[in-house]
């Protein structure tokens, strides 16, 4: 008896990985501080689940259409138009269980054995590994701390060859909070022009989370639109990470595929939870944007923070709530009992000697990093990075 060889082709998420390793030291009575998470410290806001109950007593148990309810849909279209000015109808919109599920969609309804798909680094641990579910062929562009960890129009156009099937990036950026603006997207719509047979798969999931403004969507270029896949949803900027709403918009076309996949495997998604994303996606975002200013100040005193620890080279975040320094200057280094070889180790030492929870930064496509969030209190915030400055010092 063996299980399938599919599962060989790609990795436990390494974020999933950590917080697992964070709460077996907590079962054994140890404080551990959770730096690894990507997932907002805060109740959903009341009035979305006010909703939701509504739902409940106005008995919405019962299977929706796959692609979702049609109001759900139009609430999408609404929220798309009013933040980005983007027209779509609802036929093009396709709701999943979180955004997760809407990336696997996007891959698997586009992607072919040996189809390559173009990665900036860092990326989101899942998109390399959906790629390989799907037999595609990961083809990473690196960044540098130089460019602010973004890909430039000439990075893109040495990247590209007859196989490239798609272009999969996310603005602001998980793990390195880089925000593309109006003007550098313009840049890479040129060269996509130029390319007509590769999709642009767009994941806006931090579009709320931003601190240099108006969020800039690449689906705002008509020549290139009906190629472009946004992938949104309602974890991070409403704080509904347990509710699972994701969605895409696209063309019609692309979107039957997705539905077509979605309908063999997880059908429509919950339909109380889509229910209160109508009142998500169409009432005040005042919650979602207090969230936003405390994230910047946790953002700016983390910022502070690190900076008087030696051995972080770090670019300040414009977006989401992670930053991602460069820590390889650790490598080599030992505190008597234990030598830093890597991410890995180094989060690991972290981790054990420190009790904080990072992930390493090989898991984004960059080694020389590590991610840690700032999705949480002050007070654990300032409390993990003293320790982590303590046991940082012990490496020589």
């Amino acid at each position: 008896m063996s299980l399938s060889s599919l599962l060989q082709r790609f990795s436990e998420p390494e974020t999933l990985k950590m917080a697992k390793l964070g709460r077996e030291l907590r079962a054994q009575g140890i404080d551990v501080i959770d730096l690894s998470l990507g997932e907002p410290d805060f109740d959903t806001p009341e009035h979305i689940k006010e909703a939701a109950i509504k739902a409940i007593n106005d008995n919405w148990s019962h299977y929706s259409p796959v692609a979702g309810f049609l109001d759900a849909r139009e609430a999408v279209c609404t929220k798309l138009k009013r933040d980005n000015n983007l027209d779509y109808r609802p036929e093009q919109i396709v709701i999943s269980t979180g955004a997760k599920q809407s990336l696997a969609n996007v891959i698997l309804a586009l992607v072919d054995d040996g189809e390559e798909v173009i990665i900036p680094t860092p990326y989101w641990v899942t998109y390399s590994e959906l790629v390989k579910i799907a037999r595609g062929k990961v083809v990473e562009i690196r960044t540098t701390v130089a460019q602010k960890l973004k890909i430039t129009a000439a990075d893109l156009e040495k990247a590209i060859t007859p196989n490239t099937k798609a272009f999969l990036f996310s603005s602001p950026c998980n793990p390195s909070g880089a925000v593309y603006s109006k003007e550098e997207l313009a840049s890479l719509m040129e060269v996509f022009k130029k390319h007509p047979q590769i999709y642009i798969i767009s994941d806006e999931i931090y579009e709320y989370i931003n601190y240099v403004g108006q969020h800039e969507s690449i689906a705002q270029f008509d020549e290139i639109k009906d190629r472009v896949i946004v992938v949104n949803g309602l974890a991070k900027g409403f704080a509904m990470t347990g509710w699972r709403i994701g969605y895409t918009a696209s063309t019609v076309e692309v979107a039957k595929g997705m539905e077509k996949l979605q309908g063999q495997m997880t059908s429509g998604t919950n339909t109380i939870a889509q229910k209160a994303t109508v009142t998500a996606l169409t009432a005040d975002l005042a919650p979602s944007m207090e969230m936003t200013r405390e994230f910047t100040r946790r953002k700016q005193r983390v910022m502070d923070l690190i900076s008087d620890i030696p051995g972080i080279t770090c670019t300040e975040p414009d977006g989401a709530f992670y930053i991602f320094p460069d820590m390889s200057a650790y490598y080599g280094k030992s505190d008597g009992e234990i030598t830093i070889k890597d991410s890995a180790d180094l989060c690991m030492y972290i981790l054990n000697k420190a009790h904080v929870s990072s992930v390493m930064g090989a898991a984004f496509g960059e080694p020389n990093c590590v991610r840690f969030s700032f999705a949480n209190s002050l007070e654990k915030i300032e409390e993990g990075w003293a320790r982590i400055k303590k046991v940082l010092a012990l490496l020589k």
